[in-house]
């Protein structure tokens, strides 16, 4: 019989042909999911036989996120046809009686049992003390808070030390680091978004990432990091600092760990055991404050969950060094949050007159044009989503006489800002290079004291 892999692979591609090509592709400790319901214009049993029988099988109902519009009886008629082609496991919902066939398939198909519960109920506890018929189980959840996901870390081990095979796991953007610690907390297994179609759920990542952060590979002793905000999905982190931690054989893990408010972010810090954490807005100010130390900062980190701790802000590392080279003089600051603080900050320490505009401080262009500013810092939000206009329009075009260069916090995407500093030949210092070198020196201290 074949085993259960670490990796299900749920085939969500548009064509079966795309289907197949990702099958093709997949790594030893990956296996597909077969969604009947995404299918259903063809033979249960002959798209098992296409892919070698080594898959899992299920039919999801709409109530649990599958794409299955026929009755109750008709689904689980379809997901029996499947059984001729023997795969190598079969997906029955939890609460339900195992059919006659299912169990004259046993020999050659393995059972697993799954559950999708609604929000705000965490009965697990209570499901694994009658478990049903099976050879391995899935619960999942849905995340309304971080430290939702620490609910089932106790519950992973116990089946762990008790060889149950479970992945419990949560939903949505928030419920991501149960996704990616099964391996560290106990799971069995987990499940990915094929690199060639879309999410099958909220919160589901692509394989190659998981793979690229190694998840198959990690053990009880790896402890998280992360960057906390809103939004961080699209945060480079992730890439940047868990190929660090490999290369420097650190057991540790970097996560996008979604939230806004700072009171759930120091809730999850606890619940999760962290240990260090690159902080973006809104919390720059507010979660240092929280734990007693004074912001912004970027970057906090403890060598363990018992020790205080400790903070810096490497993005003003990062801008002060960018800064060194450049032409002296006034400098226009747009905007009025965490990064313009640190911003300001530094260029004060530098010596830069510094002239800063927001929508609750604005300047007038003839102010700024009499500032004669040499060098303006884009420090505003604009540009975290494809389309936004640059800031200020009126005060970059009264400034732009005297300009010489120009400083692009955000990193995420081309922004208009930085295309108009292009167009208008300003030497351009650009958030890839401040968030390369602030990013280093965030890596820098988790490596040598975290853990």
């Amino acid at each position: 019989m074949i085993p259960l892999p670490f990796y299900f692979v749920t085939l969500t591609q548009s064509t079966w042909e795309e289907a197949v090509h990702c099958v093709n592709s997949l790594p030893p400790e990956a296996m597909p999911e077969l969604r009947l319901d995404l299918f259903p214009e063809y033979a249960p049993a002959t798209l098992v036989d296409a892919l070698g029988r080594r898959c899992l099988v299920s039919c999801r109902r709409v109530s649990e996120g599958g794409q299955w519009h026929g009755t109750e009886v008709e689904r689980l008629e379809r997901l029996l046809a499947a059984l001729e082609a023997r795969p190598a496991w079969v997906d029955l919902e939890w609460e339900l009686e195992v059919p006659t066939e299912i169990r004259e398939h046993r020999f050659h198909t393995r059972l697993l049992r799954s559950v999708h519960v609604p929000a705000g109920v965490f009965d697990l506890a209570s499901r694994l003390e009658n478990l049903p018929e099976g050879d391995a189980y899935k619960w999942v959840g849905i995340a309304d808070r971080l430290a939702d996901n620490a609910h089932l870390k106790p519950l992973l081990a116990h089946c762990r030390d008790h060889s149950i095979p479970l992945s419990a796991f949560l939903m949505g953007p928030k419920g991501l680091p149960s996704r990616c610690l099964q391996n560290v907390w106990g799971g069995a297994f987990t499940y990915a978004a094929p690199d060639n179609g879309p999410a099958a759920a909220p919160g589901q990542l692509p394989l190659a990432i998981m793979q690229g952060w190694r998840l198959h590979r990690l053990n009880p002793t790896f402890a998280l990091c992360g960057v906390m905000g809103d939004p961080v999905l699209h945060s480079r982190g992730p890439a940047f600092h868990n190929l660090r931690f490999q290369r420097h054989f650190k057991d540790l893990l970097y996560l996008p760990l979604q939230c806004a408010k700072a009171e759930e972010a120091a809730e999850a810090l606890e619940a999760l055991a962290i240990l260090g954490v690159s902080i973006t807005a809104p919390l720059k100010e507010t979660l240092p404050t929280l734990l007693g130390l004074q912001g912004p900062l970027n970057t906090l980190w403890r060598r363990s969950i018992t020790e205080p701790w400790q903070g810096a802000n490497t993005d003003a590392e990062a801008l002060s060094q960018a800064l060194s080279p450049l032409a002296k003089g006034p400098v226009l600051l747009l905007g009025d949050g965490g990064v313009a603080a640190t911003s300001r900050t530094v260029l004060e320490a530098q010596g830069f007159p510094c002239h800063q505009a927001s929508r609750r401080s604005p300047l007038s262009p003839q102010e700024v044009a009499a500032a004669r500013p040499v060098g303006v810092i884009q420090a505003t939000g604009l540009g975290m989503q494809e389309g936004d206009p640059a800031p200020f329009p009126d005060l970059l075009e009264a400034a732009l006489p005297t300009l010489r260069w120009a400083v692009e916090w955000v990193y995420k995407t081309e922004t208009t800002f930085a295309d108009w500093a292009q167009a208008h030949d300003l030497q351009i210092i650009a958030g890839s290079t401040l968030f390369e070198a602030q990013a280093e020196a965030q890596s820098q201290r988790f490596i040598q004291e975290c853990g």
